[in-house]
C-alpha cells in the first residue's frame, strides 16, 4: 500500500484537494493500493478562513495538523517546514502531493525532497519555485505544459489532467446558497458586482487603494458592489476611516455563499488567481487588477481581462461591460469535473 501525503494549507489548496480526496477514497473502495493523510499546515489559522470550509467541501478533518499559525513569510515557512520534517522523519511517505503555490506548498516540496520523497505538483507548469524540485507535473493548461517543456522537463513527468478547483466548483453548483447580504442588500441577479481585493500592490498603499475603491464606484455607475473583505484589506480600510459611495462591505463569506454571489453577478473585479477561473466556468465577465497572470487561458479563452493596478484603466473596462460589449469566453479543455479522477488514474 503507497501512502501519500497531501498538503493543504490556505483557503485556496482547500477547493483543490476536496476533489483528489474524493477520488483517492473511491479509488481505495474499488481495491486501489493508494492511501493518503491528509496533513493541514494551519497557514490559515482561524475558522473562517479554514474550517468552515472543511465543512462545506466534506473535506475530513486533518489526520496531522502542523499548527503553525501566524507571523511572516520566514517565520511561516520555516515553522512549516520544521514541524512537517518531524513527520517525514516519523514515519515517511512514498509521495507528497501539492497544490497550488501558497507558502505550504513550496516549504513541503523541499522537505520532502530533502528526505528522498517524491513531489507531484498539482496546477505545475505556472510556479517556478516549486516547479524546479517537482518530479511529476499535473497540469491545467497546454499552457503549462510549454512552459515546463521549455524549462526541460519531459513529457513523461507531465500529465495534462484539468482543473481540480473546476472540479469542486461544478461539484457544488446545485448547493450554491445566497448569503445574508443577498436579501438585506435587495441584491438581484446579473445586477450587482463583486469585488475582492487582497494583494499588497492593491491593498497596502492608502493612496493605491483609495484610487481602486473611487474608480469601482465611478465605473458600477450606482449598481450595487459586494466587497467581502480579506482580513488583510480589513485592517487598512478601518485606517483609511473612509466610505465609499456604493461599496458594501461584508466578513468573508463561505465557499458556497461567496459562488453564489459570483454566479449571479453582472461581473468580477478581482486580483485573485483563482476566482478567473471560476468566472470562466460559470460564464462571469472578470476584470482582473494585476499586471500579469499565471492562468492566460482565462483571458485567450475564458471571460477574464487583465485591467492593470492602474485605477483609471478600470472605469473604460467597465462600460464596455455596461454597455454589453463583453466577450462571452468559452471553457478551456479538460475543465469537465474529471481532472482528479485522471491524478488518482496516473
Amino acid at each position: 500500500m503507497k501512502r501519500i501525503d497531501l498538503i493543504a494549507g490556505a483557503r485556496p489548496n482547500f477547493m483543490k484537494i476536496a476533489p483528489i480526496i474524493d477520488a483517492l477514497n473511491a479509488a481505495e473502495t474499488r481495491g486501489g493500493s493508494l492511501s493518503f493523510r491528509l496533513i493541514h499546515t494551519g497557514q490559515h489559522y482561524d475558522r473562517a478562513m479554514s474550517g468552515s470550509f472543511f465543512e462545506e467541501l466534506g473535506i475530513p478533518d486533518p489526520d496531522i495538523n502542523l499548527e503553525v499559525g501566524s507571523g511572516t513569510q520566514a517565520e511561516q515557512t520555516a515553522a512549516i517546514m520544521v514541524n512537517y520534517e518531524k513527520v517525514l522523519l516519523k514515519q515517511k511517505s512514498d509521495l507528497c502531493l501539492v497544490v497550488g503555490d501558497v507558502t505550504s506548498t513550496m516549504a513541503c516540496s523541499i522537505v520532502a525532497r530533502k528526505l528522498g520523497v517524491p513531489v507531484a505538483h498539482v496546477e505545475g507548469g505556472i510556479r517556478v519555485v516549486t516547479d524546479s524540485i517537482t518530479n511529476w507535473f499535473f497540469t491545467t493548461s497546454e499552457t503549462a505544459n510549454d512552459n515546463l517543456r521549455r524549462s526541460g522537463v519531459t513529457d513523461n513527468r507531465i500529465f495534462f489532467v484539468g482543473n481540480t478547483m473546476i472540479d469542486t466548483l461544478l461539484k457544488q453548483l446545485p448547493r450554491l446558497r445566497p448569503p445574508a447580504c443577498w436579501e438585506s442588500l435587495k441584491l438581484k441577479p446579473n445586477n450587482y458586482f463583486v469585488v475582492t481585493l487582497h494583494r499588497p500592490a492593491n491593498v497596502d498603499g492608502e493612496h493605491q487603494l483609495l484610487q481602486l475603491l473611487h474608480a469601482i464606484a465611478e465605473g458600477t455607475r450606482g449598481l450595487p458592489v459586494v466587497f467581502p473583505v480579506h482580513p488583510r484589506t480589513a485592517k487598512n480600510l478601518r485606517d483609511l476611516d473612509s466610505k465609499t459611495p456604493h461599496l458594501n462591505y461584508v466578513d468573508p463569506l463561505g465557499y458556497l455563499e461567496f459562488n453564489y454571489l459570483v454566479k449571479h453577478a453582472r461581473g468580477v473585479i478581482t486580483d485573485s488567481g483563482g476566482i478567473t477561473e471560476e468566472t470562466t466556468v460559470l460564464g462571469v465577465p472578470c476584470l482582473t487588477l494585476r499586471d500579469n497572470t499565471e492562468r492566460p487561458e482565462t483571458i485567450t479563452i475564458g471571460t477574464n481581462e487583465l485591467i492593470g493596478t492602474d485605477p483609471s484603466k478600470l472605469p473604460p473596462a467597465l462600460a464596455r461591460l455596461m454597455a454589453g460589449q463583453w466577450k462571452k469566453g468559452a471553457i478551456p479543455p479538460k475543465w469537465d469535473g474529471k481532472a482528479a479522477e485522471r491524478i488518482v488514474e496516473h
